[in-house]
């Protein structure tokens, strides 16, 4: 269990910095893009950085061929 708390936290450490350069007007799109004016895009931005827009992937069970 310490571990997922250790990776939660990380992952919270990295929205709030995402989050902090919006605020100040430093976000980018992509390396040199645009600045990011939309807070709804700023949040995109730091879920897919922080690695939890992701959707865990569900493995269905072989089906055995008789």
């Amino acid at each position: 269990m310490a571990k997922q708390s250790a990776n939660a936290n990380m992952k919270k450490n990295k929205v709030e910095k995402v989050m902090g350069e919006f605020k100040r007007g430093t976000l980018h799109s992509g390396k040199k893009g645009p600045v990011v004016k939309s807070r709804k895009q700023a949040i995109a931005i730091a879920m897919s950085e922080a690695g939890m827009a992701k959707k865990p992937k569900v493995k269905k069970p072989k089906v055995k061929k008789k």
